[in-house]
Order: C-alpha cells, then sequence, then structure tokens
C-alpha cells in the first residue's frame, strides 16, 4: 500500500506586495535566501536584482542607476514596492529613492547595516564607490541633503552594535528611521538572524 503523499505544498497564493531585495559589497543576493523564503510563503513577490560591479567601481550614483533600471524593467515605472537592503545596498537605495525619484512609488524602506553616515573601514579598498561611503563624503552629505524626498515613508534600520565593518557601528543610526539594535555577533550575520528576519517580516505584512 502507498504511503502519505509527499507532494510539496503549494506556494503561497500573491498577496500582489512586491519587495526589492538590494544586496551588500562583494555579494550577488544569496545572502537574501532567507528572508526571501520567508516572505515568498507569505505571498510577497521578490526581486534580487544584481549591482554590478558588486565592488562599486563605478560609484554607487552609477550603481543608482542600473537599480532604478532593474526595477523599472521588473515592475514597470509605478507599481508599488517596498525596499529591503543590506548594508552598501542601503545607501545605494537611498540615492534611488532620494534623488533618482523612486520614493514616489516605494511604500516602506528597511536598511540592514547600511553606512548611513559612512564607515571608516571604506578608507582600506580603493573604488570610487567605496570612496563615496567613508564618513564626510560628499556623496553621504547629499543624501543627508536631500532626504526629505522620502516623505512620510515608514522607514527603519537595524544595526548589531558588534560590526566590525560599520565602523564604528553607530553610523548605521540615521535620525530618519526607526533604529533597532541587533547583537549578531557578525556583520554578514544579520541576515541570518531570526530576531531581524522576524522584524523584517513583521514591518512588511502590517
Amino acid at each position: 500500500m502507498a504511503g502519505p503523499s509527499c507532494a510539496a505544498s503549494p506556494p503561497a497564493a500573491r498577496t500582489g506586495q512586491r519587495v526589492v531585495l538590494v544586496h551588500g559589497f562583494l555579494e550577488t543576493g544569496n545572502t537574501f535566501k532567507m528572508l526571501k523564503e520567508r516572505l515568498e510563503k507569505r505571498g510577497i513577490e521578490c526581486f534580487v536584482p544584481r549591482l554590478n560591479p558588486s565592488d562599486g567601481r563605478g560609484g554607487l550614483e552609477t550603481l543608482a542607476l542600473h537599480l532604478k533600471h532593474d526595477i523599472d524593467a521588473k515592475f514597470g515605472p509605478e507599481d508599488p514596492i517596498s525596499i529591503v537592503a543590506f548594508s552598501m545596498g542601503g545607501v545605494i537605495s537611498r540615492q534611488y529613492l532620494q534623488v533618482l525619484g523612486g520614493a514616489a512609488r516605494c511604500q516602506k524602506f528597511i536598511t540592514i547595516s547600511s553606512p548611513h553616515h559612512g564607515t571608516n573601514a571604506a578608507w582600506l579598498y580603493p573604488t570610487k564607490g567605496v570612496e563615496e561611503m567613508r564618513p564626510g563624503s560628499e556623496f553621504l552629505a547629499n543624501l543627508e541633503r536631500t532626504q526629505g524626498a522620502l516623505g512620510d515613508m515608514p522607514v527603519t534600520s537595524y544595526r548589531t552594535p558588534l560590526d566590525l565593518i560599520i565602523l564604528p557601528p553607530s553610523n548605521s543610526v540615521w535620525s530618519r528611521a526607526e533604529n533597532l539594535a541587533v547583537p549578531a555577533l557578525l556583520h554578514p550575520l544579520m541576515l541570518t538572524d531570526t530576531r531581524v528576519i522576524d522584524g523584517v517580516e513583521q514591518r512588511l505584512v502590517k
């Protein structure tokens, strides 16, 4: 006699909600695997564009233009989205939202371990995009000047006080955002920390 069926559960019905997951420095987006699977179980459509070159050699403004192109190609130029961005992806996403008009379509914006005020670790790598993540850069100053373009959009910034990439770790604190500290042991572990994943999920579905 045949045993019980082991067929996989059908995918959750799409809710119509779309989330763009923007990866960080020297990444491909694979680090979003756990979060992406969690959101897709909720019926949320996820898109992970590839930032190329991921070392920022062409500058963060160029990567933001590529991000806008990829989002428009995937979802059209006007359909609502939310953005979850990790590390360098957070400041690239801010450029897209604040300078390139993306705020007009974005419902919620969440950053995870992003250098909103730069990082001293950026002095160790020579590309243009990394130089723009140095504290006091003109790129970061312009993000500060233009953050009013976000309007009343809900914004959240997660950080770990133990970060060894965002130096000092307090540079992930952003006055415009709801700031939440999660003591993950390392910068990349923020994307696998269930406290972060649970919180991001809750903020996107409420």
